[in-house]
């Protein structure tokens, strides 16, 4: 097994400031809706994936094309709370042969992974009339999807799935069923074979026991994965059930077969062990966080190693979120120290990270829309908030759903104010008039039980602030 290095975070607010090696979040690119994943084809665009089915075009400036590079909403199911487009990986060779390949769920509720082409005559354009099946893979359930979707150091594609659960604890054992492609990294050539080969490298290529396409299992729901640029190891985060949060690691030098111990264990944590084989067969993480009513932490959302060139100090960190409390934490990963805690952004709903081809790495926020830029808060302004220029806070948080709220204009202006779930759904919208300023007001709504985002949108930011109701 390996060393495990166990991540208790509970540090928020301004001590995250002083923290040396923190980060701050600069607004680069706004006017999302539900963005799930950002990906670069090697040039100097960001690809923005809209949970809905569309695929928006940011330039180097942050500038968001009018019209989307692909829309497919019309083949894709995205009512469930997993469901959508979900993933997108460009080809190695996309600059010369203008192919890409995207994870969503069709209309039969299935994981789909397609190849589309870029067309002939507009960079800025897909091709949408040349979509090429390559993998289906049936889902019982609308949880627990996976969708992101890679090519490795090796060329070959890499796809990550959840355990299709929908009840909780993986009732099925899809992750450990060795006859499924649910639940496990899976890892395909879809350079050769129609539509698809299995490489000779796959670790259970000669086994009957195994299908074929399996890399690795043992997984629950791997919420973004990346490579890291510099040693080409993969770094896996697994969503828990209950209680804990996990990183894994595979090296470069892997051979594959790695089992990461859903449902037998949750992190290094038993969960269920009937029927599971001696813990030393498992691979566990190389760090875990537990679920806290302190900081609201309660899903991982994978990150990257930072290997840009802009912020120095932040050199072989590997930075990840969690999407509940909004918590962006980073560790070194030559050490798997957790020294730093980093940022608590715009509060929650951060549901991708993403890399230029610089290496410098953004993060999407699934509620506001917008995508932020990750930098040094050493080399960069200390604000309040992520765009420097916003405040805004509800009183009493949590509230029975009557609370006031308090923000900051930098301008006389009109506003407009929405309040949604953490799934995008909205209970309230109006608009306000701002003096400049610090502005009050109260609000009663009925609301159910749970965690929202009041958003307020007046010219230049966009800004939000959780608050939960008892």
């Amino acid at each position: 097994m390996k060393k495990i290095f166990t991540i208790f975070c509970l540090l928020v607010g301004s001590s995250l400031k002083a923290q040396t090696n923190s980060i701050n979040l600069v607004q680069f690119s706004t006017g999302y809706v539900l963005p799930l994943d950002i990906e670069n084809c090697g040039d100097s665009r960001l690809f923005i994936v809209q949970r809905k089915g569309q695929i928006y075009i940011a330039d180097s400036a942050g500038n968001r094309r009018t019209k989307p590079f692909l829309d497919i909403s019309s083949r894709i199911n995205s009512t469930g709370n997993s469901q959508g487009l979900l993933g997108l990986a460009f080809d190695p060779n996309y600059l010369t042969n203008g192919f890409f390949y995207v994870d969503y769920i069709d209309k039969n509720s299935h994981t789909q992974i397609s190849r589309f082409s870029v067309s002939a005559t507009n960079p800025n354009k897909a091709d949408t009339s040349n979509e090429k099946h390559i993998l289906q893979i049936k889902q019982p359930f609308k949880f627990h999807n996976g969708g992101c979707i890679r090519f490795g150091p090796d060329g070959f594609l890499y796809i990550g799935t959840g355990d299709g659960d929908d009840l909780g604890g993986d009732p099925n054992n899809f992750s450990q069923n060795t006859k499924s492609l649910l639940g496990k990294m899976l890892l395909i050539d879809v350079h050769h074979g129609n539509p698809y080969s299995i490489p000779n490298s796959n670790p259970f290529i000669d086994s009957t026991n195994y299908l074929h396409e399996i890399w690795a299992l043992g997984l629950r729901n791997p919420w973004r994965w990346s490579f890291d640029d510099s040693t080409g190891n993969l770094i896996i985060a697994d969503v828990g059930e209950t209680i804990w949060e996990e990183i894994d690691l595979q090296s470069v030098k892997s051979k594959g077969g790695q089992n990461y111990g859903w449902r037998c264990y949750e992190g290094t944590a038993a969960f269920n062990t009937i029927g599971c084989k001696a813990k030393s067969k498992y691979t566990f993480p190389v760090a875990e966080y537990k679920h806290s009513t302190i900081t609201g932490d309660c899903s991982i959302t994978g990150g990257f190693v930072y290997r840009g060139k802009k912020y120095p100090h932040l050199k072989g960190k590997y930075f990840y979120a969690d999407y509940c409390s909004g918590l962006i934490r980073m560790f070194d990963i030559a050490t798997i120290s957790n020294k730093q805690i980093a940022y608590h952004g715009d509060q929650g709903a951060y549901t991708s990270f993403g890399e230029d081809r610089h290496h410098e790495l953004y993060v999407t926020n699934f509620v506001t829309g917008n995508i932020y830029r990750i930098a040094d808060a050493s080399t960069t302004i200390t604000a309040k908030n992520a765009n420097g220029q916003i405040n805004i806070a509800v009183y009493p948080n949590p509230s029975n759903g009557n609370f006031l709220v308090k923000y900051q204009s930098v301008k006389s202006q009109r506003a407009q104010i929405s309040i949604q779930n953490m799934m995008g759904q909205q209970f309230y919208s109006g608009q306000r008039i701002l003096s400049a300023g610090m502005n009050t007001w109260n609000m009663n709504l009925k609301l159910p039980m749970g965690h929202y985002y009041i958003i307020i949108r007046s010219e230049p930011n966009i800004t939000s602030q959780q608050f939960r109701i008892e």
